[in-house]
């Protein structure tokens, strides 16, 4: 039983065998006829000679024989030339197969900027595509080839990538009978002047060669477009020499440093930091020695306040931020802009909310109406030095810019970024995030970062085209702390000089602290922040405080889908007219209120792309006062909005480099700053 058992099962080997021959040597066909056909000649930024005509071998005598073996087992010397790039610490494989190269198929020769050792002489193994294709080269398209026998190597599978000067990639041991073509010379010039930091060498050679070389992207044998793509190291995805793509989300290098490089998801209001983990909705673009980003939120909305001080307007809330990062000497310039439209689209004395106060509108406060947002809201430039490779020194100017103070804006949270209202305790805690003249400089050590500034206190006046002239004569510190890539802390305090205008004798002395928190899971993320805000307020020798708390919660999951909710206790002492205290009976001049404000809404994107992403949504607003002003606001408003809200279409890895391989080098603050 046994032996016939054991005849079936050689029967199925050899039928197995037979099978996988022919399905190998179907393979083989189009792969030989794809490379054959593969023209470098059309990669950007190459120059390539034309493959002469091979001439015809003329029989040779056979006293040559000898010598003709002896000449064959030599090393062969590559040379190449890739003007400007740096590969260094890459590995090629050891052990080529005992092949003649195609001439179609062309060598990585004379490449300027790159430099490998020649190989010497080894016994032919058998060829391995992971060890002498060029996989992991983002910016690089190439058609994949299909593998063949261990016991043979078809020259269209042996790309060669030696010797390329300033790559310093030891190259791999070729057989003594592979013999170079004259036909498969190529001039490249591919200028890539930016050098790039060295990483260490390859632990073995199946991760060597140019398989897993970061800022290119390609299929196995062949190449394909290598402009402006930084490719030093392994693991990591380098566009250019700022951009720097990993797992973690997308990051911009700190001048030349290997590690020192700036999370984009960190990147708050000003220079305040959040949470490194959450999305980012923006477009962003590679231009020459430029890293280009665009981020606009727009918001159509029926907002409707009730009670008896409550109204329904049509509104829109909105701004547009273009961002550009350049290296500059031995670090990275950042500009950026903010604008808004909300003087146009915001009725006329700001957008109906109740219990809010701050700014004024015709010479008098606003109250119960949020003010529409300057058009000019940030105008700014910082500049980043490396530190070693753990810690940077920057400066920041901005004219409108934000100071060291507070958390980051409202507008600004991944907390908030489905609620299309401005929090009751803005003037409590972020309010200084349009000041007309600021200078910050800090540094940052790891998880740590330690700044201060000095800027103009005033609030913006009721002319929201211009850009107004106050004295620098206000000064804030902050203490940020990251710990890991979910959380973010910050601790700061402020001194404004004369910060309202209907109350010029009055100085601030703000004190804040918050906590943001995100978690990223399968199709959604869920972020929250607890903000308080302290106003200690001297007037005339007299001081008062008022506090304000704020927790929010978004929720995103299934992709599309958002739950938020914000929960608010803030102090308001300018909430009564003077016809208001008469009404009441209060003689004070600043009698104060605490207020709370609930909020729960959702929304749905209906329309999710790349590019852009619509979505639809409404809340409700419940609140809590003192039943001494049940008078004005009547005893239980609830106020609602219908919204759609429009804005870039979430960033994801491989849509921005074309592959799903991003680990490497990417850090965030709390790995080096």
């Amino acid at each position: 039983m046994s032996s016939i058992r054991f005849s079936e099962f050689t029967k199925m080997i050899a039928a197995w065998g037979v099978v996988a021959a022919l399905l190998l040597a179907g393979a083989v066909a189009p792969v030989r006829a794809q490379h054959e056909g593969h023209d470098m000649s059309n990669m950007q930024g190459m120059k390539m000679s034309k493959p002469k005509p091979k001439a015809r071998k003329k029989p040779r005598p056979k006293a040559r024989t000898a010598a003709r073996r002896k000449k064959a087992a030599r090393p062969a010397q590559h040379k190449h030339d890739m003007g400007g790039m740096n590969m260094n610490g890459a590995h090629t494989p050891a052990g080529a197969p005992a092949s003649t190269p195609s001439p179609t198929h062309g060598q990585m020769e004379h490449m300027p900027g790159m430099q490998m050792p020649a190989a010497s002489g080894t016994p032919a193994p058998s060829a391995s595509p992971r060890q002498t294709d060029m996989n992991s080269m983002p910016g690089m398209q190439m058609p994949a080839s299909s593998p063949t026998p261990a016991s043979t190597a078809t020259p269209q599978q042996q790309p060669h990538t030696h010797d390329m000067p300033g790559m310093q990639m030891p190259a791999g041991q070729p057989s003594p009978q592979a013999k170079p073509s004259p036909e498969q010379k190529m001039d490249m010039n591919m200028p890539m002047n930016h050098p790039m930091p060295q990483a260490g060498p390859s632990p073995t050679p199946a991760e060597g060669g140019m398989g897993n070389m970061p800022g290119m992207q390609h299929g196995e044998h062949g190449q394909g477009a290598m402009s402006g793509m930084d490719m030093s190291g392994a693991g990591s995805m380098k566009m250019g020499p700022l951009m720097v793509m990993s797992e973690d989300g997308m990051g911009v290098r700190v001048g030349s440093s290997e590690h020192n490089v700036l999370s984009m998801g960190a990147m708050g209001s000003g220079t305040s930091w959040q949470p490194s983990s959450g999305p980012m909705n923006m477009h962003h673009k590679v231009a020459g020695d430029w890293l280009l980003m665009f981020h606009y939120n727009l918001v159509g909305a029926v907002n409707r306040q009730g009670g008896p001080r409550g109204v329904t307007q049509v509104e829109s809330a909105n701004w547009f931020m273009p961002m550009a990062y350049h290296k500059l000497g031995k670090g990275t310039l950042q500009l950026r802009g903010m604008f808004s439209f909300e003087p146009f689209t915001f009725p006329p004395g700001g957008s109906p909310l109740l219990f809010q106060t701050g700014e004024t509108y015709k010479g008098r406060p606003l109250i119960d109406r949020q003010h529409p947002h300057d058009l000019f809201m940030e105008l700014s430039a910082q500049y980043t030095h490396p530190l070693g490779e753990r810690a940077t020194w920057f400066t920041y100017f901005g004219y409108p810019g934000e100071p060291a103070l507070g958390p980051v804006a409202f507008m600004h949270r991944m907390s908030a970024s489905e609620n299309p209202s401005a929090t009751l305790a803005h003037h409590l805690q972020d309010s200084t995030h349009i000041a007309f003249g600021v200078l910050t400089t800090g540094f940052t050590y790891r998880w740590f970062k330690l700044e201060g500034s000095v800027f103009n206190g005033r609030e913006p006046d009721e002319n929201r085209y211009d850009f107004d002239a106050h004295k620098w004569n206000s000064r804030s510190a902050r203490l940020s702390f990251m710990p890991n890539k979910n959380w973010a802390f910050q601790i700061s305090h402020g001194f404004l000089r004369s910060p309202e205008a209907q109350e010029p004798d009055a100085d601030v002395r703000r004190t804040t602290a918050s906590v943001q928190y995100n978690r990223a899971f399968d199709r959604g993320y869920w972020a929250s922040a607890f903000v308080w805000g302290r106003n200690h307020i001297s007037e005339h020798g007299e001081a008062r405080n008022l506090n304000g708390y704020t927790f929010e919660s978004t929720v995103n999951f299934l992709t599309r889908n958002y739950l938020y909710t914000r929960l608010e206790l803030v102090d308001k002492d300018e909430l009564l007219r003077d016809e208001d205290r008469a009404l009441l009976g209060i003689t004070e001049d600043h009698p104060s209120f605490r207020i709370g404000a609930y909020t729960f809404g959702g929304s749905r994107e209906v329309w999710n792309t790349d590019k852009v992403s619509f979505a639809l949504g409404s809340d409700v607003t419940f609140y809590s006062k003192p039943s001494t002003l049940d008078a004005i606001y009547g005893q239980r408003p609830v106020s609602w909005k219908l919204f759609f809200r429009i804005r870039p279409g979430r960033m994801k890895m491989e849509s921005m480099t074309g592959t799903h391989d991003a680990g490497g080098n990417q850090q965030t603050p709390h790995d080096h700053h």
